[in-house]
């Protein structure tokens, strides 16, 4: 009779360990890391990569986009400039972001998102709902939080939150 005492420990699935993170994103169709790497290679002028992989990176972003219905304003040495890559909690689904717009850092962008072209910008620390749409020459400033389904028409002052479809501001 043969008796086994070798007890093979596994570790659990994590989607934080590299290959979870690999998996995670063939599901979605969407690595974060490796996207806005590609898009700062894409939208930066003063980038030397050579223009075929410059291309081929375009192609990745934009099939990226079309898959999620959305867009990040990527065009080829044009585009929207983020100064960090935003927190996406649910993907890059349905959001679109103007090709001028200016996104600071340490944004939390949700679904359906709409910031549309025209001098949009916005500072850090924000936080925008689900549906949100910001409209052209709307300045956003820090810490401001704008509810799910705003319509940003006007200037939000720093540490503001913004509610209602119809706009309302409320200084904490």
């Amino acid at each position: 009779m043969f008796v086994c005492n070798f007890h093979y420990k596994m570790k659990p699935f994590s989607f934080h360990h590299k290959f979870g993170r690999v998996f995670l994103s063939w599901i979605q169709h969407y690595n974060h890391k490796k996207y806005w790497k590609r898009r700062a290679v894409v939208v930066n002028p003063q980038n030397k990569t050579n223009l075929l992989l410059k291309l081929y990176y375009l192609y990745y972003i934009k099939k990226t986009d079309a898959y999620h219905n959305c867009s990040f304003g990527t065009n080829l040495n044009a585009g929207a400039f983020f100064a960090t890559p935003p927190y996406l909690p649910h993907g890059a689904n349905g959001i679109i972001v103007g090709h001028d717009a200016y996104i600071g850092s340490n944004i939390t962008i949700f679904q359906q998102v709409t910031i549309s072209q025209g001098g949009v910008k916005i500072m850090d620390d924000v936080m925008l709902g689900a549906g949100a749409k910001v409209l052209p020459g709307v300045t956003i400033g820090n810490n401001v939080k704008v509810g799910a389904n705003c319509v940003v028409v006007e200037d939000v002052p720093d540490n503001a939150t913004v509610v209602l479809p119809k706009p309302r501001i409320i200084i904490k």
